[in-house]
């Protein structure tokens, strides 16, 4: 096991073969259920299920498996299922890790819940009937600390309420189904936060913290109260085929928002948000500052994004743990107001280096390149005027955009600027009432080939330059999902 301690200090987290000994063990299952079944199916449709019983993919298959109605489950929308979901939770996790684990299914139906913890060794799985729906009754969801590596509430000073599905200090978890729906109902949570009625921060969907070898995949995520999935203070995690929906002015529903992580594969989502499809986090601040827990080794790839008011891919703004190592291709961005953003402030301190971008694609946009060092945010008046974020090594390459407004905003910090940027092969279409300044470009420093328009002075033409993009992979690249079954006896 990594400690939680060496996660935290970036030189230890660079022994990579460390990471990728607890990757290998990560993967390295050999559940007969999934394999056996994989043969008596080969060649029918993943998703549907075959006399009762329902393949899945994951990184482990289970042993001990329960429907939530042997527990007093009950899916009419109406009832309660908070005691049901933990019951059953509680009495599955006594299996810890014999036989693999195992799982609790939710066949058809709406369920009604307040928020739950999950346990180790464990997979919830929803059937592609099932919803799942947070309750609107504040009683049943706890309050707990705010995050450490923030210092308070983004909401508000003190608490949070805690998520609906929670976990902490796990081992081997996993949240799937095949497009089961989890709906957050929360409406009456962004009338509050517009209305300014909250003193507690509002629940996300999932959050799973200081905990390790984590998939969440095939679901779809609607209307949640606030962030939708937040990994943090983790390591090993895969998100995949996940679908998140929520109106574009909805406030602050992130997508996904992987946090304090290393070693993070998100790939196949689609997106519609009122925030940032994917924003990168690492702490707020002095908190995030001396929390000290970087966000490294992260793989986003085949993403579709609509965020009209935000970014497709956000770094920051609390960042002050360090962001590093982010790579990011093949993704669509449609009616979003930015590509890739950089948003960070004197008194954030930590980094942004080492990020990596290509083959972009981008339909209706108001920026293509935005990096912002003027993000005034702060969690209270205590920040430290002389932690100067550190910005380099920034790669853009092989990108297209069409009917845009402005190709780049580009403003860091005065006496601190952005170094090393680099963007090559970029085509940018601009819409038929442009900016006046197609570019703008300060306290920035860096190179450009073959980009249409022009950049600015500050990233000079390098012909034939091609911005790096690293040709090795990273240690959760290399994990592969098994196929695992699950045999109802609730249809």
């Amino acid at each position: 096991m990594l400690p939680m301690e060496s996660l935290k200090n970036p030189r230890k987290l660079h022994a990579t073969n460390v990471v990728l000994i607890l990757v290998l063990a990560f993967f390295s299952t050999k559940h007969v259920y999934g394999r056996n079944f994989h043969h008596r199916i080969k060649g029918r449709h993943h998703h549907h299920h075959i006399g009762g019983y329902f393949p899945y993919s994951a990184v482990r298959c289970r042993a001990h498996t329960a429907s939530l109605i042997d527990f007093g489950g009950v899916g009419d929308g109406k009832t309660s299922n908070t005691k049901a979901f933990q019951t059953a939770i509680d009495h599955l996790g006594q299996y810890g890790a014999r036989g693999g684990g195992s799982l609790l299914y939710v066949p058809p139906g709406r369920y009604l819940t307040g928020s739950f913890n999950l346990t180790s060794h464990f997979t919830l799985f929803l059937h592609r009937d099932a919803v799942l729906l947070a309750t609107q009754n504040e009683n049943e969801w706890p309050v707990i600390a705010p995050l450490p590596s923030y210092g308070r509430g983004r909401d508000a000073d003190g608490g949070r309420y805690i998520s609906l599905i929670f976990g902490t200090n796990l081992t081997d978890v996993i949240v799937t189904g095949n497009n089961g729906t989890i709906d957050g109902q929360g409406q009456i949570w962004w009338d509050k936060y517009r209305g300014k009625q909250l003193t507690i921060t509002r629940p996300y969907l999932i959050e799973i913290m200081f905990s390790k070898n984590i998939q969440i995949s095939n679901l779809t995520l609607i209307n949640s109260p606030s962030w939708n999935i937040h990994p943090i203070y983790s390591i090993n995690i895969i998100i995949q085929g996940i679908t998140i929906l929520a109106p574009t002015r909805s406030p602050n529903t992130d997508g996904i928002n992987p946090d304090s992580c290393i070693n993070t594969r998100i790939e196949d989502c689609y997106i519609v948000s009122g925030d940032d499809c994917i924003a990168v986090k690492s702490g707020w601040d002095q908190y995030g500052i001396a929390f000290g827990m970087p966000t490294r080794q992260l793989l986003i790839r085949r993403l579709t994004c609509i965020s009209p008011t935000s970014a497709v891919i956000a770094l920051g703004s609390e960042m002050s743990g360090g962001i590093q190592d982010v790579r990011a291709e093949d993704i669509l961005a449609i009616d979003s107001e930015s590509a890739v953003r950089i948003k960070t402030a004197v008194g954030r301190g930590g980094y942004v280096k080492d990020i990596y971008v290509k083959r972009f694609t981008m339909r209706t946009m108001k920026w293509v390149f935005w990096m912002t060092g003027n993000y005034k945010e702060h969690a209270d008046d205590k920040w430290d005027r002389s932690a100067i974020p550190i910005i380099q090594n920034i790669n853009y390459r092989d990108m297209v955009a069409e009917n845009v407004t402005m190709a780049g905003r580009l403003e860091g910090i005065s006496g601190d600027p952005f170094t090393g940027i680099c963007i090559s092969n970029v085509t940018i279409g601009m819409a038929n009432a442009p900016k006046k300044y197609i570019w703008n470009c300060t306290n920035v420093d860096g190179i450009s080939s073959g980009v249409t328009p022009q950049p600015c002075s500050a990233l000079p033409v390098q012909g034939g330059k091609t911005c790096d993009y690293p040709p090795h992979k990273l240690p959760i690249e290399f994990v592969r999902l098994h196929s695992c079954f699950y045999r109802a006896n609730y249809m």
